[in-house]
């Protein structure tokens, strides 16, 4: 920006702003380029320089944007033709009901790693485990929190949206974030499953008139499992191809490398004709995109932010902070994801702005790219379901739960957060 530098505290005045208009409810996209002007003015920039730094903010996520939407066709593909819901009943019915609470979390882990929004995922599985509760005598808050948590575990090793967001900020390959992110979400799953045990006798219980019995749930409509894993499985080799063979040192492999903007749209495809609804081609796509214009709204104005961050020196003065008070550096990654997602009630808006206000900071502190994108990513589903968020309410409503029962699960679902982010930290901030 011609040398120009904001202020610091113009810069976290913005971020600040932000994230209170957020609060506030005002439109996320609205309440991020508010931030990003006020911040600019108040940092010393003119309103022509204040435009530079939103535009060219705007366009540094412009990688980002186009890999979200390309990842629609399959999000759109697994949701609207049926697929999700076969692979999720498909992993219940082989668990049985003695092991109810691991196979919903990972009914709902896997459709959420192959690339449903965390949010779809629980509603897709919520059927079935109210008529697994009813049946087993499992509470309402056991069942939610094996969803959410299996679903948290399942969306750090995802093509969606918020890994994208994870690889793009630190200039990685989303198959290698995702793949670091795999004995996390092991953890995830784990501790998942045991806090639920536990809380399966806790709270209020299943009713006989919310449980939807098997006989009410429609399965013909849906495609046959081996129809329905196609789509997932084409995009995970793909994705796969490059970082095995570098594992495996194989040069054929090794050297095979297609960005995921090419591989998710065409695994939806294939998936899609795998299954024979390549009639339904534009109205898949068509659901994809809107699925994710949402997100690309919010990557966009978060790229306003990011803008005015880089054009201050809060970067070097946050670096400067940590280093003064002696704590280590590795932890501005975690905590970084933390705070933005709790301020966003979002993992994706929360993965956004972390990367983009502190990404620069993080890798001054000395952390590798992959480190920071796993802290980061693991970071943001600590307390990511607040009650600003969507999330929070479209999964009280998949489960009948109240607002007050809601916010119970609240401490249960930051115990799974905070387990992969334990773990994500120790492995790569300390031991690797």
């Amino acid at each position: 920006m011609d040398g120009f530098t904001i202020s610091w505290i113009g810069a976290l005045v913005g971020l600040a702003i932000a994230i209170v208009l957020i609060l506030r409810k005002l439109n996320p996209v609205y309440a991020l380029f508010l931030g990003a002007i006020v911040g600019a003015l108040i940092g010393g920039a003119n309103l022509e320089q204040t435009i530079n730094v939103l535009v060219s903010g705007t366009q540094s996520v412009m990688g980002t944007v186009i890999r979200v939407l390309a990842a629609g066709v399959l999000a759109g593909v697994m949701m609207e033709s049926g697929a999700a819901e076969t692979i999720a009943q498909a992993i219940v019915k082989k668990f049985g009901g003695g092991k109810a609470i691991l196979a919903l979390a990972l009914a709902t882990m896997i459709i959420t790693a192959v690339g449903v929004f965390i949010p779809v995922a629980v509603l897709i599985v919520a059927p079935i485990a109210l008529s697994v509760g009813n049946k087993m005598g499992i509470s309402k808050l056991a069942l939610l929190l094996a969803l959410s948590g299996g679903g948290k575990a399942g969306n750090i090793i995802s093509p969606n949206p918020n890994t994208i967001a994870a690889a793009r900020g630190f200039g990685l390959d989303l198959s290698d974030v995702m793949i670091a992110g795999f004995v996390p979400a092991l953890f995830g799953l784990v501790v998942t499953v045991i806090v639920a045990s536990l809380l399966k006798r806790k709270g209020v219980m299943v009713s006989d008139a919310e449980a939807v019995q098997d006989t009410e749930i429609d399965t013909s409509k849906y495609p046959p499992l081996k129809k329905a894993i196609v789509a997932p499985l084409v995009a995970v080799i793909l994705l796969m191809i490059n970082p095995i063979g570098s594992i495996a040192g194989i040069d054929a492999l090794s050297s095979f490398k297609v960005d995921a903007m090419y591989i998710l749209p065409i695994a939806g495809v294939v998936g899609m004709l795998a299954m024979g609804q390549g009639k339904h081609i534009l109205k898949y796509t068509a659901s994809g995109l809107n699925k994710m214009t949402a997100t690309v709204l919010i990557l966009i104005g978060a790229g306003g932010i990011a803008g005015l961050i880089s054009a201050s020196d809060l970067s070097t003065q946050v670096v400067s902070l940590i280093e003064a008070s002696g704590i280590s550096g590795t932890f501005l990654a975690p905590i970084s994801g933390i705070l933005m997602a709790a301020a966003t009630a979002s993992t994706s808006t929360g993965v956004i702005l972390a990367t983009g206000s502190f990404g620069q900071a993080i890798l001054d502190m000395g952390t590798a790219p992959m480190a920071a994108a796993v802290m980061v990513h693991t970071g943001a589903t600590v307390i990511d379901s607040l009650p600003q968020g969507n999330y929070f309410h479209v999964t009280a409503g998949s489960m009948n739960m109240s607002i007050k029962q809601r916010m119970g699960l609240i401490p249960y679902e930051a115990i799974v957060g905070g387990t992969m982010t334990i773990v994500a930290t120790l492995m790569y901030g300390f031991l690797l």
